[in-house]
């Protein structure tokens, strides 16, 4: 499958591939991705299956999301990429990472962990809005939103489910994503990563300190699984931790990509906190 995706930053920097969550798209990276090449990362800023601009596919679980990134790697010739993935790109990063170890240099992993999660009533609603919305009744994105709103009060969310609503060629609003395709598939988003296997490079866990995703129970399997593992929690922000804390975000995943010696304790203080584990 030919996946869509942004690229930033100079040929030849350490390759930094980005992966998004479930219902996200490239273009929610394009800032940190265009910041963060200007520390010396070549970015490449995926799409993935079902999502944005890339292909639309009946199968959708995490051993195809991996292919695709196993195929995406060779196609452009991706020498010992670091792997970034929030939620849903989170896992395809870790499986990957942990069935590939020899084609990964560092891993990143936003907000979610190798469980296997309960139905996420927040996902379904998603799903639900987009479906029972008219769009052949709305003008303009005020009235997609206004029609979103009956359904998703959150207006971050809203904002969030926008990004995927654009114009065919007969300017008719319509949804990038395969919704359909999503929906029939929806529950092995929340399978789990089982396997003994180690990726024993190393690897960074952000915490949004106001999510469930990742609770102090799932400490020992991460510590087994990535046994270099540090994990920094973000005081105050959800599950959307990169959207709601950019800036902290920022410092804390530039100084592990760089290698800072002094990025952790520098995360710690007032809104953000390292781990013992």
């Amino acid at each position: 499958m030919e996946l869509f995706y942004r690229k930033y930053g100079k040929e030849g920097d350490q390759p930094l591939i980005i992966l998004h969550g479930l219902f996200g798209v490239s273009d929610n990276w394009v800032t940190y991705g265009k910041r963060i090449a200007a520390e010396g990362f070549e970015i490449y800023i995926i799409d993935q299956r079902n999502h944005g601009h890339s292909p639309h596919s009946d199968v959708f679980n995490y051993l195809a999301l991996s292919d695709d990134l196993f195929d995406f790697i060779d196609e452009h010739e991706i020498d010992n990429p670091v792997i970034m993935g929030h939620s849903m790109g989170g896992k395809v990063a870790m499986r990957f990472a942990l069935e590939n170890p020899q084609f990964v240099k560092r891993l990143v992993v936003v907000d979610i962990t190798l469980k296997a999660y309960g139905p996420r009533i927040s996902h379904k609603k998603i799903i639900e809005a987009m479906h029972r919305v008219d769009l052949s009744q709305a003008k303009t994105r005020r009235d997609v939103e206004a029609m979103l709103a009956e359904f998703i009060k959150e207006p971050r969310i809203r904002l969030f489910v926008l990004k995927n609503l654009y114009r065919t060629k007969t300017n008719e609003f319509d949804w990038r994503i395969n919704f359909k395709g999503i929906s029939k598939n929806i529950d092995q988003m929340f399978d789990a990563i089982d396997t003994l296997t180690q990726f024993e490079k190393p690897t960074l866990f952000i915490k949004g300190g106001a999510s469930d995703y990742i609770t102090l129970e799932d400490f020992p399997q991460i510590r087994y699984n990535f046994p270099h593992a540090e994990i920094i929690t973000i005081a105050g922000a959800s599950h959307w931790v990169h959207v709601e804390a950019p800036e902290k975000f920022y410092q804390i995943t530039s100084g592990f990509l760089t290698g800072n010696p002094s990025w952790y304790t520098e995360a710690d203080g007032e809104l953000a906190r390292r781990e013992e584990f």
